[in-house]
Formats: structure tokens, C-alpha cells, sequence
């Protein structure tokens, strides 16, 4: 096997802070919605995205609940703020044979730098195929906005 000489570091920049990356837009990945600490979020199953028995891939289902996540984070956050994923699990429910998925996720949770967030895939049919949660961690340099979250669930902006 030959390594491939363009392995990276790579640099790029998004057209703006809540829109795909190059793997997101390799997948797929179509933003709806993304405000006030949840997203919304489809992709398509193409064929490149099957397994071998034919369906949906769960890496490409678990791409999209953290890729979810990460809108719905971006939406409290100012502008450039790095973080990343430090845990993530997922439960897959039902196979994806066909269709659009749909990704619905929200933070639920902030503790200092730390935030957690959820996603349930969709089917086209409505049903859930897979349940995820994660957790992030915001970089120690990086402003937070002021926000507290409404019974544990939706972040709402704290007013004066």
C-alpha cells in the first residue's frame, strides 16, 4: 500500500460558522435548522454510505447525530469559539434500508466549559433509528455566552 502524499494538515474555511465541513458535505449533510441551542439537520442514504448487507452505515448515522450536536452547539456560541467531542454513545434502534434521515438534536445541558447534547435520527417514515448523546468540551480561552438552560432542557439566553 502507498501513503497518499496529501495527508494533511489541511487547511480550509467554511463559508459561515453553521455550515458543513468537507467530510459533512462528503456525507451529504444538509443543515435546516440550527438556533437557540437545537438543529435540525438531513442526509440522503446514498449507496456510498451503505454496509455490506445493504444498509445505512451506523458510522455515517453516528457522523450526523454528532454533526447535529455540533450545530446546535454552534448556534449559543460566538463566532470561531473551538471545541470538540470527548464522549459520544449511540443506540441503534431500527436499519435504514432507504430515504432521507433526519437528525433532531439540542444541548441539555452546560456545566462551566462542558456541554452535552442529544439527537434522535429519524427515518422518513418519523421512526427512530438511532438515539445519541454527547459530550463537548469548549476551550479554555474561548468566550460563553451568558446562557442557563430552562428545566435541564433548551438553553435560553439569560436577559437583563
Amino acid at each position: 500500500m502507498t501513503t497518499p502524499t496529501h495527508t494533511g494538515p489541511h487547511q480550509f474555511n467554511m463559508p459561515a460558522w453553521i455550515s458543513q465541513a468537507p467530510f459533512e458535505q462528503l456525507l451529504g449533510m444538509e443543515t435546516v435548522k440550527a438556533e437557540a441551542g437545537e438543529a435540525i439537520l438531513r442526509m440522503p442514504f446514498l449507496k456510498a454510505l451503505a454496509q455490506g448487507a445493504g444498509l445505512m452505515h451506523g458510522g455515517a448515522l453516528v457522523s450526523l447525530a454528532d454533526t447535529a450536536v455540533v450545530m446546535a452547539i454552534k448556534s449559543i456560541l460566538a463566532p470561531g469559539t473551538h471545541f470538540a467531542t470527548t464522549a459520544l454513545e449511540s443506540r441503534f434502534l431500527h436499519p435504514v434500508k432507504k430515504g432521507i434521515v433526519t437528525a433532531r438534536a439540542a444541548v441539555v445541558e452546560r456545566q462551566d466549559r462542558v456541554l452535552k447534547g442529544t439527537c434522535d435520527i429519524l427515518d422518513d417514515t418519523e421512526r427512530s433509528v438511532m438515539q445519541f448523546t454527547s459530550v463537548f468540551k469548549i476551550a479554555r480561552d474561548a468566550p460563553i455566552r451568558d446562557v442557563h438552560f430552562d428545566n435541564g432542557r433548551a438553553p435560553v439566553s439569560k436577559a437583563g
